[in-house]
């Protein structure tokens, strides 16, 4: 059986994805294929969950493409992510005999199961699970997990990009300034730079991480922070992200793509929730969430058009704390006290410890 996942546009959606891929993985016969298309579909790459990925741009020329280099697989089935009608169009198109979906956006018809959507509304992970209900396939896990893959080329970059802005000493914080959907879910940038001063001075050092949209409040933070903090705004790219996460030891975030591929990573996550609702979407794993109970929250609104209360709610000294308690209470001058008390063990012919110690939910 030739199997077809199109995969969610999102990167967070994407990450949410991988239970559904790995069940499928578990539950088909070795014999059976799978193929994942989308967007950010290279994350699977590697990571036995799929026989192959396709890229799925969102440029139309590119699209095109895409398509016709899927139609020639013949799937079977398609378990289609994304709740659109294009969704539903382009599995007809590539003559899936069994398309799988939720019957929104007037595609019904396109549908060979549809599924209700559920109401009230589940964690996006458990949605996408239940569209292997028709398939007769258990889930196999509701936790998000990679592998992190080492590449030669990305780990000098990070690493030659870790030295050039000055972020060579451990422990490492990121911290994850705008999102994609709007400056809703942005915490102010007089908070951000009082947390990375805050842990600066508990010898933490706090990186900034965002697109180049986010060189503004870089900006802003850095003249809020009194002095200089390290930032590779706009200076990684998404194919760099998962080395790039893979070295820090702990990111703060709020509801993003970024905070889910690091929990999936291993890499604990502080996440702030404001207009969106934690219980849809917030990072499975080694993550702690931060959300305040106000009466107009969750608005799902990408602009808060009032006083943005849902955020301003949410206290430096707590997201503080939750990054402390994520380092296990690990900050530069305890490490330097492990490395000597290693170093030290090494001398009486004792192997030395890990020098990476990640707290992981249980």
């Amino acid at each position: 059986m030739n199997v077809l996942v199109r995969l969610p546009n999102w990167l967070g959606d994407t990450v949410m994805a991988l239970p559904l891929l790995r069940s499928l993985r578990t539950g088909l016969a070795p014999s059976d294929r799978v193929v994942a298309i989308g967007p950010w579909a290279w994350l699977v790459g590697g990571q036995e969950l799929a026989d192959a990925w396709v890229g799925y741009p969102r440029a139309w020329t590119g699209r095109l493409r895409a398509l016709e280099s899927v139609r020639p697989f013949c799937p079977d089935v398609a378990l289609l992510l994304p709740n659109s009608l294009e969704s539903a169009l382009t599995a007809r198109y590539w003559r899936a005999r069994r398309r799988i979906g939720y019957e929104t956006s007037g595609r019904g018809i396109w549908l060979t199961d549809r599924l209700p959507l559920p109401s009230p509304r589940r964690h996006q992970i458990d949605e996408y699970l239940g569209l292997l209900a028709p398939l007769g396939i258990a889930p196999a896990g509701a936790e998000p997990l990679l592998r992190p893959l080492p590449a030669a080329a990305s780990e000098t970059e990070v690493g030659e990009l870790l030295v050039r802005c000055g972020a060579t000493r451990a422990p490492r914080v990121g911290v994850h300034l705008g999102a994609a959907s709007g400056p809703a879910k942005v915490w102010s940038a007089d908070r951000l730079a009082a947390l990375c001063a805050g842990l600066a001075t508990r010898g933490v050092t706090a990186l900034l991480l965002g697109t180049a949209a986010d060189l503004d409040l870089e900006r802003r933070v850095q003249a809020g922070a009194g002095s200089a903090i390290p930032s590779l705004v706009g200076r990684d790219r998404p194919a760099l992200l998962p080395t790039l996460l893979g070295r820090l030891d702990a990111l703060v975030s709020g509801d993003t793509g970024t905070a889910h591929l690091a929990a999936a990573l291993g890499t604990p996550v502080v996440t702030l929730f404001g207009p969106t609702d934690p219980a849809l979407s917030a990072p499975r794993g080694p993550a702690t969430v931060i959300a305040k109970q106000v009466p107009c929250a969750p608005c799902f609104l990408g602009r808060c058009p009032i006083d943005h209360v849902c955020m301003r709610a949410i206290g430096v000294d707590e997201v503080t704390d939750a990054v402390l308690a994520r380092l296990g209470g690990r900050t530069a001058a305890s490490t330097r006290a492990s490395e000597t008390a290693g170093a030290a063990g090494d001398a009486g012919g004792r192997a030395a410890g890990p020098d990476r110690l990640r707290p992981r939910d249980g």
